[in-house]
């Protein structure tokens, strides 16, 4: 596929490299905050599994301003793998699952709590969807076990969820900590996609909670079929599409050349990964060292010998007696397909 067939099938991944974002995936938050207001009064914030930084830049271009804004602004961006600086963030490579981990980013706000903790955070999906689902719980879950320990009383929490058939368990436990919980879907996410986001406002946790990271909420029976709950004990958490019909349809195909009077030029990614995964593989490609083994004509002892063959042979050579099953006879047809 080339790059301009690419660029024509996804409208946000055209806009974010024309805007300077590292991935599409910062309009999702742009979206959310037209919404919910998720900045208003935030000085402190923190971005969880941040990498690449799109999510990152949100926060620092929001909260900073051009730079008269940016007095007292804090943006910790976290996440396991390393990330391209940017400006107004600091980032801490760790484990959300580590103490540690949550004692750094209080270190780095001198003390003082988060008044916002965003987590745009997701597996490598396998496709099989009760295991991505039950995975990307495992991961909103710990997300939320480290903001208990960051986040100050009445702050906002924003992370990404799955929706499946236990997506009620993990709506009960956010509102054990958080007054308000809804699920936002914006614009920018595909509608073939499970994907959206639970936006949680004002943190209150049960009176006497303490957080500890050794127990990170973990202690639910999932054997329970949750959607078969009737009555109070079933959360309903309100479902809500963000990004009105102005915004572009991330399911739809537009031109290159939205603009009539600008004729559109191919961008490059806005910040290429670092350190991918995939480094490795792309260096051996890179330097042919990919490629097979040549093994030995040589036969082995004990082994009958065999004989190579050129090109002008097998052309010589006629064509074998076709020894396939007669498909007349069913008899023999099941035998071969046996």
């Amino acid at each position: 596929m080339g790059r301009s067939s690419k660029d024509k099938r996804d409208i946000y991944y055209r806009l974010a490299k024309e805007e300077g974002w590292r991935a599409r995936s910062a309009f999702k938050l742009l979206q959310l905050d037209e919404e919910f207001n998720l900045f208003k009064g935030v000085c402190r914030a923190v971005d969880l599994c941040a990498a690449p930084g799109s999510w990152s830049q949100v926060l620092s271009r929001k909260l900073r301003g051009d730079g008269e804004r940016s007095v007292g602004v804090k943006i910790v961006a976290v996440d396991l793998q390393a990330m391209a600086p940017l400006p107004g963030v600091t980032q801490i490579q760790g484990d959300i699952t580590k103490i540690s981990t949550a004692q750094e980013i209080i270190r780095h706000f001198e003390g003082q709590p988060a008044d916002l903790v965003v987590c745009d955070g997701a597996p490598d999906v396998t496709g099989l969807h009760d295991v991505d689902e039950y995975i990307q719980a495992q991961l909103l879950l710990a997300a939320l076990n480290i903001t208990t320990h960051v986040l100050k009383p009445g702050g906002n929490f924003v992370a990404k969820i799955f929706r499946g058939k236990d997506v009620t368990l993990l709506y009960s436990q956010l509102k054990i900590f958080f007054s308000t919980v809804t699920c936002a879907k914006p614009r920018s996410s595909r509608n073939s996609s499970i994907e959206a986001f639970v936006v949680c406002q004002n943190y209150s946790p049960p009176e006497g909670y303490v957080p500890n990271m050794s127990n990170p909420l973990l202690d639910h029976c999932y054997d329970v079929d949750f959607n078969q709950v009737e009555g109070p004990n079933r959360v309903i958490v309100p479902f809500l599409a963000c990004g009105d019909l102005s915004a572009y349809d991330s399911d739809r195909t537009y031109p290159l050349q939205l603009d009539p009077s600008k004729e559109y030029h191919y961008l490059p990614p806005t910040q290429l990964p670092i350190q991918p995964p995939y480094q490795q593989a792309c260096h051996l490609r890179k330097h042919n060292l990919l490629a097979k083994e040549d093994v030995s004509s040589t036969p082995r002892e004990g082994s009958s010998p065999t004989h190579d063959l050129s090109s002008s042979q097998l052309e010589r050579s006629p064509t074998p007696p076709c020894t396939s099953p007669d498909l007349a006879n069913p008899d023999q047809a099941q035998q071969g397909l046996l």
